[in-house]
């Protein structure tokens, strides 16, 4: 176990013990605070996004080590504060982030991956701190978690499983888009249109003008990412997988309202 400070004795030390609580954790960001302070950007299964303060932490004799940097999964121990939480003690789990930083492409995707968590996420804390955990949490951290984790060891490419992962947070948030039936009527599909406002595939009747035409083998592969079915997505052609990204990173900007950094940076890679 590493970090610093542990339960206090003495005054006070009942209520260090009631403010005290202990979750895994999936860094997402760090901001410096001061000469030699972190604040902590965490997703965590029970009580949602989590801004934290890790003290000392870049100083080079901090306990922390590499526990507390992006994509990694650790196991804290935390003191609820007045507007942002301490961590207390900080053991890694599963050094994720050392693996993905080994390859380019992955750790493109996982920025992107953690910035759409993190602002998909963000609405929950004020859900947390009423009823001590947001209605998505749960299923955010689950997919990010998969997600890093695919990412580590290889699984797929790493485009492919960060529009996988973009599709199916958005869903959970409540944008499924539909790319086997009509988004606006349900006629099944496939269809030959997408429509991104609309949410998905749109037929011929209900297709608004503008909409995209995109290859037929672009629209299995979306519905195959948003599904799961990775032998199709892994048998898709370069020309697909380049599409694809088009259409998934409107969605996303779509509801997000924002267009990502870490996916401009991911879109302008060869």
């Amino acid at each position: 176990m590493s970090g610093s400070g542990g339960r206090s004795t003495g005054r006070g030390g009942a209520g260090y013990a009631a403010n005290s609580y202990r979750t895994h954790a999936l860094v997402l960001r760090t901001y410096k605070l001061g000469e030699a302070d972190r604040i902590i950007v965490l997703l965590t299964p029970g009580h949602g996004q989590i801004r934290a303060v890790a003290k000392g932490v870049r100083r080079t004799t901090s306990k922390f080590g590499a526990t507390l940097e992006p994509f990694m999964l650790s196991r804290l121990q935390l003191v609820h504060g007045r507007n942002l939480d301490i961590i207390t003690q900080a053991e890694s789990v599963t050094p994720y982030g050392q693996w993905i930083a080994q390859d380019y492409d992955a750790y493109s995707a996982a920025s992107a991956m953690v910035e759409t968590a993190e602002r998909l996420t963000v609405s929950d804390i004020a859900e947390v701190s009423e009823n001590g955990g947001g209605v998505e949490a749960p299923s955010q951290y689950r997919l990010l978690h998969g997600a890093l984790a695919a990412l580590a060891r290889g699984t797929h490419a790493p485009r492919l499983l960060l529009y996988s992962y973009l599709l199916r947070s958005l869903a959970t948030a409540g944008w499924a888009a539909s790319f086997t039936t009509c988004s606006r009527c349900g006629a099944p599909g496939p269809h030959r249109s997408v429509n991104v406002t609309l949410g998905g595939s749109v037929c011929d009747d209900c297709r608004p003008p503008g909409s995209a035409t995109p290859d037929p083998a672009t629209v299995e592969l979306l519905a195959a990412l948003q599904s799961g079915r990775w032998e199709v997505a892994d048998a898709a052609p370069d020309q697909a997988s380049r599409e694809a990204a088009g259409i998934v990173s409107g969605y996303l900007q779509f509801h997000l309202e924002r267009h990502l950094k870490s996916l401009s940076v991911m879109d302008q890679s060869p």
